[in-house]
């Protein structure tokens, strides 16, 4: 650059007298004072908008979120719902001092002396790089803590102010202890495991309290870097790292050169303590839809919750028995296998559901709560309850008595008895006693005579239909079918406990007066198959074309529902209701009530009951019942019989026809009945 094409640049600054002199440092004077304001303006304006935006982020709680858990009625765990961020919190008390410093020795030795920045240890990081070289981290567990809640991974200045403000504030709003808590359970591990709980059940499978001091400096190895360091995935790395963190606990006096040694030379067996729920999972979707409908999504996959539920183990393995037999016809095309199957078993007293079976696959489709199929003559003792008599011996039109009509499930009576009494008095009833897919008016209108034989606009539920039977085992009481106790929150306050509400839909003595009759259904008429060696009755039910088969019963205890149908609704092949469904029943109830006192039903004071009419013709119709079952049986036998021989003939080239295997299992009183082609 030139001045008036001879000076250059230089020029500029060299005066030419003492006055230009005294003016050009005044220039220069006033220039850097300009600049030093600009800069501390700036500079000022940088920090206040910082420390405004950080206080904004402040505002939210440091609430990180957290896996809801479910429990049985025991109190043992079943399950841990999927969420955001798989983590449990945990109570520092919880976490073994091992593990704790472990992580001061590892992340930050002087947590406990420094306000949230370790300005001493930011100089030995610079200087360590400057004189070896070698980078080492500046960030303190408070400030990881930051920057793990509340801001992002991008390395720029901005984000680093904010974490120093950020952490200076978590310190003041804090305790040491607080922060250190919220920090173990923040962290990620690897694996989708968030905090040391998490972590601990999914490398060790125990729980954080359990571990010991070489488990612990693996685990505070993690976080460094969750992928590289994960022990699953790179043992070797793993090992070193976990070398690293107890050489610093020894350095640092937290454990001896012995501990390290033997820490050291442990084994350490690697495992999960999450476990896969099984037949269990459509009970836990059950809750979950619930939980939701009652605190929203947020509470569920982000809030931690505790659900103590009523689901009985032993019971739910009698059901997972039972189900096993539901024959299998074909797989369709959705590989699900058919017939499909429910088992629901309530607390009469309680309206606590102990056992669930929603299906036999890995679909969501939960049949024992969503499926509303047709229930057939189940639905009868509906009917003969909305008649509310004192004597249901006597004569249906001088032929028969309602007892046997019941019995053997004759449908004319049913119809009569509804059309005589009201329809509509037994859809109210019913209504009350828990069913809730009825429809009373309109053109689709259950009120009709169809109804009195479980011909419905839309069906019923198992669940639904166990909870009404439970309500005729409570001698008249209803309780609305609840799968949760209790729900506590993470700080361990109970939000929910459920209290029985028992509802009165019918008086006792017509209630016993139809379980005597019902228990006549068990033992001489078309539930026989599902006797049990203990006080109980229950119903049959078989829709037309044989599409569905129930068989609903009850002990004093326990009331339970079973379902059998095809989700295609295509025929079951002529089973009723009296056979497999009467033994997936008697199998579960076997079981279930195994560990349950007996008792009988409770007759209501004051009640003397009638005179029971004889029926010579019961023991003929039961001998004729035998004999028909035991030639349709022996028929079946002779079919299976040829049908074997002919798959054992030789084939035209030579080779044996292979035998088609079927994988219904075997039932215990008569096979499976065969399924007719699709039409």
């Amino acid at each position: 650059m030139t001045y008036k094409g001879k000076r250059n640049w230089r020029n500029l600054l060299k005066p030419r007298n003492p006055r230009e002199k005294k003016k050009l440092g005044g220039m220069i004077l006033s220039a850097v004072l300009a600049l030093i304001l600009v800069g501390f303006i700036s500079l000022t304006a940088f920090f206040a908008l910082a420390k405004f935006t950080t206080a904004k982020i402040m505002s939210k709680d440091m609430v990180p979120m957290a896996s809801s858990q479910f429990y049985d009625i025991n109190g043992d765990l079943i399950s841990t719902v999927d969420s955001e961020e798989d983590r449990i919190p945990v109570s520092i008390s919880k976490v073994p001092k091992n593990l704790q410093n472990a992580f001061l020795a590892a992340e930050d030795i002087r947590f406990y002396q420094h306000g949230g920045i370790d300005f001493k240890g930011i100089a030995r990081a610079i200087y360590t790089y400057i004189r070896y070289d070698e980078v080492q981290g500046g960030s303190t567990i408070t400030q990881q803590l930051a920057k793990n809640y509340f801001l992002t991974q991008e390395r720029t200045l901005t984000r680093k102010i904010h974490e120093a403000f950020i952490a200076l504030q978590i310190e003041q709003k804090y305790t040491k202890k607080e922060i250190l808590e919220m920090y173990m359970n923040q962290i990620y591990f690897g694996q989708g495991a968030y905090g040391v709980e998490t972590a601990a059940n999914t490398y060790f499978g125990k729980h954080v309290e359990d571990l010991d001091l070489a488990e612990a400096a693996m685990i505070a190895g993690i976080p460094k870097s969750p992928n590289y360091y994960n022990p699953k995935a790179n043992p070797k790395a793993a090992k070193a790292r976990q070398e690293t963190v107890l050489s610093q606990m020894e350095k640092y006096n937290f454990i001896t050169p012995e501990e390290h040694k033997k820490a050291s030379e442990e084994k350490l067996e690697y495992k999960s303590l999450t476990s896969n729920p099984g037949s269990k999972s459509y009970f836990i979707d059950y809750c979950i839809q619930i939980l939701i409908d009652k605190f929203g999504p947020d509470a569920v996959y982000k809030q931690g919750l505790k659900v103590y539920t009523s689901l009985d183990p032993t019971m739910q393995k009698a059901a997972e028995r039972a189900a096993a037999l539901t024959p299998t016809y074909y797989t369709d095309n959705n590989k699900l296998k058919q017939p499909q199957s429910a088992i629901v078993a309530i607390d009469p007293k309680t309206g606590y559901i102990k056992a669930m079976i929603g299906g036999r696959g890995t679909d969501q489709f939960n049949r024992a709560v969503m499926a509303e199929r047709q229930p057939g003559s189940a639905f009868k003792p509906f009917v003969y309850l909305s008649w509310n008599p004192q004597n249901y011996d006597r004569r249906f039109h001088g032929k028969m008595t309602y007892r046997r009509a019941l019995t053997y499930s004759y449908n004319i009576p049913a119809i009569k008895i509804s059309e005589k009494y009201g329809n509509s008095n037994v859809l109210k009833l019913a209504k009350k006693m828990g069913i809730t897919t009825l429809v009373e008016d309109g053109p689709q209108s259950d009120d009709n005579s169809a109804m009195a034989l479980g011909g419905l606009t839309h069906g019923v539920t198992p669940l639904e239909m166990a909870g009404a039977y439970g309500a005729i085992a409570n001698m008249g009481k209803f309780n609305k079918p609840t799968p949760i106790v209790k729900i506590v929150d993470r700080n361990g306050k109970t939000i929910y406990e459920h209290k029985a509400d028992p509802v009165t839909v019918a008086k006792p003595s017509s209630v016993y007066m139809l379980i005597s009759m019902m228990e006549d259904v068990m033992t001489r008429g078309t539930g026989r198959g599902a006797a049990i060696s203990r006080p109980s009755a229950g119903k049959t039910g078989t829709t037309s074309e044989y599409r569905d088969a129930w068989f609903v019963g009850f002990t004093p205890n326990l009331a339970a529902a079973v379902w059998i149908g095809d989700d295609n609704n295509d025929s079951l092949g002529g089973m009723t209701g009296g056979g497999e469904p009467a033994t997936l029943w008697r199998t579960f109830m076997t079981y279930a009530v195994e560990e349950l006192p007996v008792e009988d039903f409770e007759r209501p004071s004051g009640f003397k009951e009638p005179v029971r009419v004889s029926e010579p013709n019961d023991d003929k119709k039961a001998e004729e019942d035998k004999k028909k079952k035991e030639a349709e049986e022996k028929k079946k036998k002779a079919a299976d019989e040829k049908k074997e021989a002919q798959d054992a003939k030789p084939s035209e080239s030579g080779s044996k026809a292979s035998s088609r295997e079927s994988s219904a299992p075997r039932s215990s009183i008569a096979p499976p009945p065969v399924r007719p082609p699709k039409q």
